[in-house]
């Protein structure tokens, strides 16, 4: 007896194959915009889902030495004065435990993103990408350089929830109370929400990247749960 749910399942599997298959060998020009369309948002929807997913674990931003978020004031190219005193301030512990809140923040709202970066993917229309769809992420660049300044702006409220839920602004009123650099370096509630948000959305690509370049190794394990 046919089990209906291992057909479906294998005629989805066909239908993505097929989409796939059109997309990167080529066809009538209105195949194979479908098989992008299809295809491409498919793994990129799966991946997004993946490292979102990944990143929303406890710890996952700060264990990974890759993408963890540096302090605000110290980004990832700070220097001068103020950048070595903050700098200073971090390897004496002064600030460690702001760090990690921080990364956790990031993670928290990694957690609550899946629908922004759904609708961005829903409305991209790959028919009209460039030629870098058809690198091995090249549905993660696509999806940056088309709507990175949307989602920035969808993720960063998250990220500003997240912060505050954490309790990281009001860590820094007190730390700016009891340390004259902290005071100095103008650490707002803008200022400290922008520069998480900016690395989050880092680090965030950087996994999307790679879970794309695995699916597309292996697209079959990547939609059946690999």
């Amino acid at each position: 007896m046919v089990d209906v749910r291992d057909w479906n399942r294998r005629g989805f599997i066909a239908g993505i194959g097929a989409a796939g298959s059109l997309a990167f060998i080529g066809g009538p020009a209105q195949a194979q915009g479908l098989g992008r369309s299809l295809g491409l948002s498919s793994i990129l929807g799966k991946a997004t889902d993946s490292a979102l997913d990944k990143l929303a674990r406890p710890g996952a931003f700060y264990d990974d030495e890759d993408i963890r978020i540096g302090l605000p004031i110290i980004g990832k190219s700070g220097g001068g004065l103020l950048g070595s005193i903050v700098k200073g301030a971090s390897r004496l512990g002064v600030l460690d435990d702001v760090t990690k809140t921080i990364n956790d923040a990031a993670g928290l709202a990694a957690g609550e993103a899946k629908p922004v970066f759904r609708d961005a993917i829903d409305d991209l229309s790959f028919s009209d990408a460039p030629g870098i769809i058809r690198k091995s992420d090249g549905g993660t660049r696509y999806l940056r350089q088309s709507s990175n300044d949307r989602l920035h702006s969808r993720f960063e409220p998250l990220v500003d929830s997240a912060l505050d839920k954490l309790g990281v602004y009001s860590t820094f009123d007190g730390l700016a109370e009891r340390h004259s650099f902290i005071r100095a370096a103008g650490l707002d509630r803008a200022k400290i929400n922008r520069s998480v948000t900016d690395q989050g959305l880092d680090g965030i690509f950087a996994y999307i990247g790679g879970e794309e370049r695995a699916f597309r190794k292996n697209p079959l394990g990547g939609l059946l749960g690999r």
